[in-house]
């Protein structure tokens, strides 16, 4: 069948023929969607179920890991990833129980956070990634009265000037009165770490937001001041000070003063608290135990002396002034139990009567927060 358009005669089902070849020809020669941008691969990605997806864009790369605080009996364990045609590296995890990992990318040798995950965490060298497996934890941000986070900025004197921030929470309804004063919890973290560390990986102002919203724990102040008095990794000569001689000075002579002459701080040794963990729970035993005429109560968390070291540092050591609380606990799976249940032999032998909790996990933060959750409620309640 032909049609008159004009002059010529055109064959109506040939042109309909010569469409859809077009067509055909011009979706089979159509080139593949682009990949998505680099900064578009989500990573990571918590899925419903606590699985966790990790991902990484490095098409030159040869070999990729991840190694994060869920991997038992040892933590950070390096797990292979997986690379897709694109470059893209890809793991997925679990199922986690919920809490917040620290981890890390491994690339070709290379130690690196993730380069698309804003929540990082920091310490005194490297750098590294955490993810949150959210289940109602008591480290999670809730809707409850917050209180506040400070730094405080200052020269030290026991370290000759040099210039020091310690990071102070302050609890909800400290700035609404004039006169109310404060228990004060001394809160130290471990090697390698900053003062932030307890806030920025141990979620410690959450901790003592949620507790003390549901009164399980008193409203009380809590410092955090940076426990590498020397340079971190310094190593000094036979004779010299260590870093927990020199933090110990720092300690009471620097920042406890600083805290007095600026904070509504409760008066008395029964009214302070000290609380550490791996290298900070060391520190706080040798401070505690040096200082009984300041604190009250004693956290350890992660750490731990043999019996010989004990007995040998503190042979004439007797539990008096007794502590109102003393507390060491560690994970299961960490380095450091058998130190930490010799200690607690130690102390006993000592006269004292400390609390022993060993827990599931390891030498990582998410036992250090399910420690300071089992601790918090423990201090400051007897008169």
């Amino acid at each position: 069948m032909s049609t008159y358009i004009g002059a010529p005669l055109v064959n109506t089902a040939a042109l309909s023929l010569c469409w859809c070849l077009c067509l055909s020809v011009t979706a089979v020669a159509q080139p593949p969607p682009p990949p998505a941008p680099v900064e578009a691969l989500p990573s990571p990605e918590v899925h419903p179920d606590g699985r966790v997806t990790f991902r990484l864009h490095a098409p030159r790369a040869s070999e990729v890991t991840v190694a994060g605080e869920w991997t038992r009996p040892q933590p950070n364990t390096p797990q292979k990833m997986t690379r897709d045609e694109q470059g893209t590296w890809s793991i997925t995890v679990g199922p986690l129980e919920p809490n917040i990992y620290i981890y890390v990318f491994n690339l070709d040798g290379l130690t690196l956070p993730d380069p698309v995950n804003p929540i990082i965490k920091l310490r005194a060298r490297g750098s590294a990634s955490m993810v949150e497996v959210p289940g109602g934890r008591p480290w999670e941000l809730r809707d409850v009265p917050h209180g506040a986070l400070q730094i405080r900025t200052h020269a030290s004197r026991v370290l000759g000037g040099a210039m020091r921030q310690v990071f102070i929470y302050t609890p909800p309804g400290y700035d609404k009165s004039s006169s109310a004063r404060y228990p004060v919890l001394y809160l130290l973290h471990g090697t390698n770490d900053l003062a932030a560390g307890w806030t920025m990986a141990g979620r410690a102002n959450l901790i003592f937001d949620n507790l003390i919203s549901e009164k399980k724990a008193v409203p009380m102040i809590v410092v955090m001041p940076w426990g590498h008095a020397l340079p971190f990794g310094a190593r000094p000569a036979a004779g010299q000070p260590s870093n927990a001689d020199v933090f110990e000075r720092y300690l009471i002579e620097d920042v406890m003063p600083l805290v007095a002459g600026t904070l509504r701080v409760a008066p008395g040794r029964r009214q302070r608290a000290i609380v550490g963990l791996s290298m900070g729970g060391a520190q706080a035993l040798q401070i505690a135990l040096a200082h009984r005429d300041l604190f009250g109560s004693l956290g350890i968390f992660g750490s731990g002396m043999t019996r010989a070291d004990f007995d040998a540092r503190y042979k004439d050591l007797r539990a008096t002034p007794a502590l109102d609380m003393l507390l060491v606990g560690v994970g299961k799976d960490d380095g450091a139990r058998g130190r930490a249940r010799e200690l607690v032999e130690a102390l006993r032998a000592h006269g004292f009567a400390p609390a022993h909790l060993e827990i599931e996990g390891g030498h990582t933060y998410p036992s250090w927060r399910t420690l300071l959750v089992e601790t918090a409620p423990r201090l400051f309640h007897k008169p």
